[in-house]
């Protein structure tokens, strides 16, 4: 009996993704996004702080508060992560042009805006950057932004293909975050 949600299994999730060496070689989905952002993920997870000295002047308080910020954020980005990853069930794929086939979710996470799984990485980058006390992983999660929201813009070109209604369902949400520059456009900017 394999792990199942909502009554879609992990396998089925899986499926239909279409990954191959020939299609990383000519980005025909748009692998190379999903590449970047793989590498950066990385980078962030693996790399330690640097410099160390750059906050080393801070108090011991002014250290643990941002420890336990970044805790939160990244406790908090994983959660959103998950009901992401539940909200789209079958939809899944890590690449930005859309399986065949899909349905538009607008339930869970989805409501909120039109990538909250991008936001979730997002999220989960900037808590690692908060603990790791890091301005190199500052630089990664700027890098990290750009790079989810060329991802994000070559996937709603996919949808509004795709899906005509898409550009109506969605188009009072923001893309990933309202507040941020760069990280909300309107569906007829990715066009």
């Amino acid at each position: 009996m394999g792990v199942r949600a909502r009554g879609i299994g992990i396998k089925a999730a899986l499926s239909g993704w279409n990954l191959s060496w020939a299609g990383l070689w000519r980005n025909q989905q748009g692998e190379w996004w999903l590449l970047g952002q793989g590498i950066l993920i990385l980078a962030v997870i693996i790399l330690p702080g640097w410099p160390q000295s750059a906050l080393a002047d801070l108090n011991l308080i002014w250290r643990n508060c941002l420890m336990i910020s970044g805790g939160s954020l990244l406790t908090g980005g994983v959660v959103l992560a998950v009901a992401s990853f539940l909200a789209l069930g079958d939809n899944l794929s890590p690449l930005p042009e859309p399986k065949p086939g899909i349905q538009l979710v607008q339930s869970g996470p989805y409501r909120l805006c039109r990538h909250p799984l991008y936001l979730a990485v997002l999220i989960c980058a900037a808590g690692v950057m908060l603990m790791r006390q890091s301005p190199l992983h500052l630089a990664l999660l700027i890098a990290l932004a750009m790079t989810l929201r060329g991802k994000a813009k070559r996937e709603e070109q996919g949808l509004v293909r795709h899906h005509p209604d898409y550009r109506t369902l969605f188009s009072g949400k923001p893309a990933i975050l309202a507040w941020i520059p760069g990280l909300n456009w309107s569906i007829e900017d990715a066009s």
